[in-house]
């Protein structure tokens, strides 16, 4: 699909093999979970309103009865979503036909671990028993978000999901190469490091994908990289 906009980013990234190591992170940050119906779906705050859009579209197919919506605001999405991330999916999601009363709201993560246990609080005040739920969240989040919800609320089955799209149209909605990859090599790093500091449990990382990493370093993609410690 040759997206006007998609072009446009394309031109950021000079070199083609700077543009295949981000395909490689892009693929292994994604678990390749198929929708499945569980009890409550999870929308993980962030600056991409495609995480409402999916829930929406997930509910619609009856893939969840129930939506919590987490997050409040990081230096990324104040000036996107000013209310807060979860106030303005819950009010897309609304737009987009699901009823009031199917969605739970969560104002106060900063980030993935505080989702979780937020949404956990939250369920449990509400007197709702969820067995098993999905967490919808940018498309490289997704591993992450799966190993800090195994460590964190084990008890319960995890699968997760994006809005399905290729990594080329995800670029071309986000409008930013830069800020897309950038963001990617951060989460890509924090599966790792996460589990090494007890955060998350244990992900495989194939050669491929450190390498991959590395490169994206090595060419300058580091504004979201964890400091040293």
């Amino acid at each position: 699909m040759r997206d006007d906009v998609w072009w446009r980013c394309r031109d950021q990234m000079p070199d083609a093999r700077v543009w295949a190591d981000v395909r490689v992170l892009w693929e292994f940050n994604r678990m390749g979970h198929e929708p499945r119906r569980v009890d409550v779906g999870i929308g993980l705050g962030s600056h991409d309103i495609g995480v409402a859009t999916y829930a929406a579209e997930l509910f619609a197919d009856r893939v969840f009865p129930r939506i919590v919506f987490t997050g409040a605001n990081a230096p990324t999405t104040e000036a996107v979503f000013p209310r807060g991330e979860a106030a303005h999916y819950r009010e897309h999601a609304i737009g987009l036909g699901v009823p009031d009363e199917a969605i739970l709201v969560e104002t106060r993560a900063r980030n993935t671990g505080e989702n979780v246990d937020f949404v956990r609080e939250l369920l449990g005040e509400a007197e709702i028993r969820a067995r098993s739920v999905m967490l919808i969240c940018r498309p490289y989040q997704q591993r992450r978000s799966f190993a800090t919800c195994r460590m964190r609320w084990p008890e319960v089955e995890v699968v997760c999901g994006s809005l399905p799209e290729s990594l080329d149209a995800y670029v071309a909605r986000i409008g930013d190469a830069r800020r897309v990859v950038d963001m990617m090599v951060g989460d890509t790093q924090r599966v790792w490091k996460y589990a090494e500091l007890g955060w998350a449990v244990r992900q495989p990382v194939p050669d491929t994908a450190r390498a991959a990493f590395e490169r994206l370093v090595e060419a300058g993609f580091t504004s979201r990289l964890l400091p040293e410690s």
